[in-house]
């Protein structure tokens, strides 16, 4: 299994960028060595920008369209908003609270989910972030975290809503598809009160349009979801799926196609055998009222 590790994975935008220079180096027939000949920059900086490695300049990008032929305005407008969206990119909200994310490497994930147009969720203990009450994230987060102090614990929480707004009630939100185990339900955290909010934000997530939510019940046994929970990311193309998944102390991505389509496969195995989302939405309407007598 090929696992990547990096602290903050490139940029969705930098992925494109780099997929996009390539091909109009390739459908000119030049070299790295004869582009970096040509404009006089250095042949290993052009390699990295290719790659993905690093981010690059509009001057510099202007250069290698100039020299690929491309004359095309709006072609030439689409690459450079590319640069300038990486670079706004690697100014993320969520840079003020570095000193608590670094150590799990959770800015990594945020700099993906920033940029992923659908997100395909399992959980098997937990509701997922995306979806979390405030009362119900400090819970989890000030338990699982025995580490980080109150303060510590407050930015992380904050971090969990300003992700929330980010990512499904932002300009452009993503399509959520959660997939949760029956246990996640039952396991009652922080309180009673706090499961009763918890229950009523599922049902009301449950009918937003953007987010699907399926219940894996206790009747299906054993299922391939058994092995933890992940996360699917996909990006606009040409920037491949990823798998996120997430550890305490060393979260990683996986990228390679076939790591990627093997929890595709498990996802959608948990997808056939969950219940459908009408019936999810009935189940957890009925938890919810039940907290609520």
């Amino acid at each position: 299994m090929a696992l990547k590790r990096s602290l903050v994975p490139q940029s969705v935008y930098r992925r494109q960028l780099a997929a996009r220079l390539k091909e109009l180096r390739d459908a000119t027939g030049l070299t790295l060595t004869e582009v970096a000949d040509q404009l006089e920059v250095n042949q290993g900086s052009l390699s990295r920008i290719e790659n993905g490695e690093r981010g690059t300049t509009p001057v510099l990008v202007r250069a290698l369209l100039d020299l690929y032929g491309v004359k095309d305005e709006a072609r030439r407008a689409d690459v450079l908003d590319l640069v300038r969206a990486d670079k706004e990119q690697q100014k993320p909200w969520w840079r003020k609270y570095s000193t608590v994310l670094t150590p799990t490497r959770y800015d990594g994930y945020l700099a993906l989910e920033a940029g992923a147009t659908h997100l395909a969720s399992y959980q098997p203990m937990l509701v997922p972030g995306l979806l979390q009450t405030e009362d119900y994230a400090r819970a989890v987060i000030s338990q699982m975290r025995k580490d980080l102090s109150p303060p510590q614990v407050e930015s992380l929480v904050r971090v969990r809503m300003e992700r929330q707004n980010s990512r499904l009630d932002g300009e452009v939100p993503a399509r959520l598809w959660a997939i949760l185990d029956e246990a996640v339900l039952s396991r009652t955290v922080g309180s009673v009160d706090v499961m009763r909010d918890q229950m009523r934000k599922l049902v009301e997530a449950s009918e937003r349009s953007n987010v699907t939510l399926q219940l894996l019940p206790f009747s299906l046994g054993a299922h391939p979801g058994l092995y933890g929970p992940f996360v699917i990311l996909t990006f606009p193309p040409p920037t491949r799926d990823l798998v996120w998944l997430e550890n305490p102390k060393n979260s990683v991505y996986l990228e390679s196609p076939e790591d990627v389509e093997n929890y595709t496969d498990v996802f959608d195995q948990l997808r056939s055998t969950a219940f459908d989302p009408s019936e999810t939405h009935t189940h957890i309407a009925r938890i919810s009222k039940e907290l609520e007598e």
